[in-house]
């Protein structure tokens, strides 16, 4: 099959500055429900790609995500959260983007377009054939993220990625890659619409099943959460009371002297 720019195609809405605020709001959100269907056709390809990391993780390994943009900001984002919301270190999973911080907030020019520095930005972390990187990139056409897993390939490291076009450069390029293909955006060629939630389901999806399979939950809760603030220091509480069978005021006392939801489950008495 040949690489088909299934995110270029024309949006098959027109005349779009005469529509209503209404009919706006009621096609963008017509459109948005076709994602989770295309992300489930993709469910084997992201099971393939989930077990890798899986296995590289439990063996020690890191889980690195790199992309430009959007892509790259919602792999930042995903990596972000996983210290907060399963108590692993903040190396264990680590988002990387075209043109570095800055480009989180502002974007930076031409910074997807370089074919070397993907592979410098893994290299400051220490990349080996431990760790699993995933690129990500709606159209699959991105030099930054296809030449670092290039050379990632070339290292015996293993490669994942996900993408929404057909057949693109980066699915070639990744031994796992994952295609969730969304069709035409609302506004043509707008990636970050229906492409960029897809990409977030799929992450919210990868990193939530592997840190389930590294035990990080105990039964459907975050047991190994940060509790870096009020709220989530009363949900901690209302855990341990509900785990327990203990009061509030009791479960207080035992998240302040053993640090979180685990320690106390697994040291009370």
């Amino acid at each position: 099959m040949s690489f088909i720019k299934t995110t270029e195609l024309d949006s098959k809405y027109n005349h779009l500055e005469k529509m209503t605020v209404s009919e706006l709001l009621i096609n963008i959100n017509n459109e948005d429900k076709t994602v989770p269907l295309a992300v489930e056709k993709a469910l084997p390809q992201i099971e393939i790609l989930t077990t890798k990391i899986v296995e590289r993780l439990k063996n020690g390994g890191r889980l690195f995500y790199i992309g430009a943009g959007t892509s790259g900001r919602l792999g930042i984002v995903d990596a972000s959260e996983c210290p907060p919301t399963f108590g692993v270190p903040h190396e264990l999973v680590v988002g990387l983007i075209a043109g570095g911080d800055t480009a989180i907030r502002k974007a930076v020019e031409f910074a997807e377009d370089s074919k070397n520095q993907g592979w410098l930005d893994l290299q400051e972390h220490q990349i080996s054939d431990n760790d699993v990187v995933v690129g990500i990139a709606a159209s699959g056409t991105t030099p930054y993220v296809i030449t670092a897993l290039e050379k990632c390939n070339q290292h015996n490291i293993s490669t994942g990625s996900i993408s929404c076009n057909t057949n693109s450069p980066l699915s070639k390029t990744a031994q796992y890659p994952i295609e969730v293909i969304v069709g035409p955006e609302f506004v043509t060629g707008s990636s970050r619409m229906k492409a960029g939630t897809a990409q977030k389901l799929v992450l919210n999806m990868l990193s939530t099943a592997t840190m389930i399979q590294l035990g990080k939950i105990k039964g459907n809760k975050m047991v190994d959460m940060q509790l870096s603030n009020n709220k989530l220091v009363e949900r901690g509480q209302k855990m341990l009371a509900k785990e327990l069978n203990i009061d509030l005021k009791k479960a207080g006392e035992l998240l302040n002297e053993f640090g979180n939801v685990r320690n106390a489950i697994e040291n009370y008495k």
